[in-house]
């Protein structure tokens, strides 16, 4: 039997999901950034005593992950959340009125101060729409490719997809990021249009509409997760 929970050394206790899928050929450990918890995915035969003790070898590596999920921003007054990847200060404003806007270097929220993490997801969610609908816009153009629809979505751990009749879904959290990521996930999911896979083809699509690839996988892996959880 599996345990829910684990005590990981230099962190304390933390949830543990385990899956078992047919498809794993060996286990796979990832953090789950919203739930702040550990997902474990185990091939079919694998014995509980060995996923046990695999998760146990990498109690370090789960430590400094979900430390680092500490420094995830808040959107309260006074903190510090980047926009298409600069820093801007969360500046309440109670006498103003109007919602949510950037002044210079500021992200000036108007109104009541309970209102201030819904206004400033709003303001993120409509700036997402803009930003990376034109940006989807002008790399479809240029590419000659024709999706059929684009979704501003928040996701709990996918940055997008592309679904078989190409609709392009993103995360509003990539408005975010800075231009490479947004550039490179685009082209991603634009490159699903023409290869419905992530085979040796549709990364060849990908280079030939991005020269971010490495860039932006490697800013993920360390920032996704922060963005995943801000808020």
């Amino acid at each position: 039997m599996l345990p829910d929970e684990i005590t990981v050394e230099g962190f304390g206790k933390v949830h543990v999901e385990w899956r078992v899928s047919p498809r794993a050929r060996r286990l796979a450990l990832r953090i789950a950034p919203r739930a702040n918890s550990v997902t474990v995915t185990l091939p079919p035969k694998c014995p509980p005593a060995h996923a046990h003790a695999f998760v146990r070898q990498h109690g370090g590596w789960i430590a400094s992950r979900l430390q680092r999920l500490e420094k995830t921003p808040s959107f309260t007054d006074g903190s510090i959340i980047p926009i298409e990847g600069t820093p801007h200060r969360i500046t309440h404003d109670p006498t103003r009125r109007g919602g949510a806007w950037i002044e210079k270097d500021q992200l000036v929220v108007s109104g009541d101060a309970s209102f201030i993490s819904r206004r400033v997801t709003d303001f993120l969610r409509a700036h997402a729409a803009r930003v990376l609908g034109e940006e989807v816009r002008e790399m479809a153009q240029a590419a000659k490719l024709r999706p059929t629809r684009l979704d501003i979505r928040d996701t709990s751990s996918r940055w997008g997809s592309c679904s078989s009749t190409g609709r392009i879904m993103l995360s509003w959290r990539l408005v975010m990021a800075p231009h490479p990521v947004r550039h490179y996930l685009i082209a991603h999911e634009l490159s699903h249009l023409v290869h419905m896979n992530h085979g040796p083809q549709f990364w060849k699509q990908v280079a030939s509409l991005t020269p971010y690839r490495q860039q932006a996988e490697a800013w993920l892996r360390y920032h996704g997760p922060l963005l995943l959880r801000a808020g």
